[in-house]
């Protein structure tokens, strides 16, 4: 065998595992990031230029510096001007291989699950590779081709993504028409609620309330879109069954109109309209759009008047019964935050004052009793199971470690708002000793992103409280707002790790959002 012979082997096996390895990570990101295609575009661009990363070049004012990802694209710009196959090669291996630096194969928080359709996608991408690579030996240059090939696995991924959207919506029609007998049979009241945020500690609470009737039926965890939502009708709707509470999501126009028509709410609950999605959606004025088509078939809607763009629905649902609720602005049902105890008001009338539920948002527990009066609860029937509700996992949940260190359990997810609202929860406690916040930051806020982040570290410094600043994504902006100090961490293990070795009874730490690998 001779030297060259070798070395195409080399390279061959090279450029295949660099397919696979990128073929890998991108179907993870596509899984994660609910088969959405412009997902490929903004996550490429994300890791071309993330605001920092292990290579230290710096390049702009800012002083950001250039991705491995970038690096590598660069090598091989540069090979190709040189005519140089090898360096092309080489760089095309290493991108593949290596890139982006920071996002395993396996995955540490979020491993791929082969699922009928990601085994469906992978099939369908493998064979426009080879479609990809078949052209390169078509045009006498095959080299070229499995170039290509490698480079180009978020684009295959992206076009193999749409041209499978039709068929799996087909696939999915099949268990959205089962959920949707289901529900003619069984005939429950349909509660939908939606919100940028909130929605899912409405519905466990509203859950909580009715949960000693045995009658009522909630979808599980954040089950709100399509899947999930016929998953949970098919699996969870029991005979017998009265009220079904059902969380709504969008990420975009039209997605909950699809749902309600299919799974149309007789009361509809909105909590909250803020910058959540808004890299996917653009602007407020289109996220509100959006959630108002939960609307649209519901006889009685309960609205969060705390909120300030909600404040001004009541005016546009005429025809409809409209109950209102709040911790602070007016409201037909209350609950209002009066020294260390809360008020129950209901229709402008103290019925009860009881001691605040520890880890949960009173406006979410009055958007709540609002919709059980509106289900035929009385009153006094409500505030007697208020004892029932409990906090929701992983939201602002407060607990004391052995060690004697207050934490902060805020992971779940987190927008500007419920930042805000965990930094004064954290101010609040009874501590004598440090304060911590572990972050990676807030996401999905678009061109706000690195305005917001900014400003949630500058408030952190502002209370006097040590900034733990994990991952990579926002870690400029974080950085930025903080000033000096700031301490930097590849992953929240490590932080937490930094946390137990570090912290002492009468110091309190907030653990502020979680994100998955795939953010890096």
């Amino acid at each position: 065998m001779t030297t060259h012979t070798v070395m195409n082997i080399v390279d061959t096996l090279a450029l295949l595992a660099a397919l696979i390895a990128q073929g890998v990570r991108w179907l993870r990101v596509l899984q994660r990031e609910h088969y959405e295609p412009a997902a490929m575009a903004r996550f490429l661009l994300r890791w071309s230029a993330p605001p920092v990363a292990s290579a230290r070049v710096w390049v702009g004012k800012n002083q950001r510096p250039l991705s491995l990802s970038l690096l590598s694209a660069a090598a091989f710009v540069v090979a190709l001007c040189l005519s140089s196959l090898v360096g092309c090669v080489l760089a095309t291996a290493f991108y593949g291989l290596v890139c982006p630096s920071g996002l395993s194969l396996r995955g540490r928080t979020s491993p791929l699950v082969w699922t009928r359709r990601l085994r469906t996608t992978a099939i369908v991408a493998g064979v426009l590779a080879v479609v990809v690579v078949a052209v390169g030996f078509l045009a006498h240059e095959p080299w070229w081709g499995a170039l290509a090939a490698v480079w180009a696995v978020p684009f295959v991924l992206d076009a193999t993504t749409r041209l499978l959207q039709p068929w799996e919506r087909r696939q999915s029609a099949v268990f959205v028409d089962r959920a949707a007998r289901r529900l003619a049979q069984v005939t429950p009241t349909v509660v939908g609620i939606t919100g940028s945020f909130g929605k899912t500690s409405t519905k466990n609470h509203l859950a909580d309330l009715f949960r000693v009737d045995g009658d009522t039926v909630a979808t599980p965890k954040s089950f709100n879109n399509r899947a999930g939502l016929s998953r949970a009708i098919n699996e969870g709707l029991i005979d017998g069954t009265r009220v079904f509470i059902a969380e709504m999501g969008t990420y975009g126009p039209g997605e909950i109109a699809e749902l309600c028509a299919w799974c149309p709410p007789a009361i509809s609950v909105i909590t909250a309209i803020g910058p959540v999605h808004l890299e996917r959606m653009k602007s407020l004025d289109t996220i509100e759009s959006a959630k108002f088509e939960i609307t649209t078939s519901a006889a009685a809607v309960v609205v969060n008047v705390d909120d300030e763009r909600l404040r001004h629905w009541p005016a546009r649902l005429a025809g409809k019964t409209v109950r209102t609720a709040g911790s602070v602005q007016p409201a037909d049902v209350q609950v209002r935050v009066e020294g260390d105890h809360w008020e129950i008001v209901i229709d402008g009338e103290s019925l009860a004052t009881i001691a605040p539920i520890a880890s949960v948002q009173p406006t979410n527990v009055a958007c709540a009793i609002a919709t059980a009066l509106l289900l035929g609860r009385s009153a006094t029937e409500l505030i007697a199971r208020l004892d029932a509700i409990a906090p929701v996992a992983n939201r602002a949940n407060v607990v004391t470690a052995a060690s004697g260190v207050v934490v902060i359990d805020d992971t779940f997810n987190a927008n500007p708002a419920s930042a805000a609202a965990s930094l004064r929860l954290l101010a609040d406690q009874a501590v004598t000793g440090r304060r911590v916040v572990v972050t990676p930051g807030l996401i999905e806020l678009g061109p706000e992103q690195y305005r917001e982040n900014r400003a949630l570290a500058a408030a952190v410094r502002a209370m006097g409280a040590e900034l733990v600043i994990v991952q990579r994504t926002n870690a400029q902006a974080l950085s930025d707002g903080f000033g000096a100090g700031a301490m930097r961490v590849r992953y929240r293990d490590d932080a937490v790790a930094w946390v137990r070795a570090t912290l002492r009874a009468g110091d309190a730490v907030l653990y502020l959002n979680d994100l998955p690998d795939h953010y890096i």
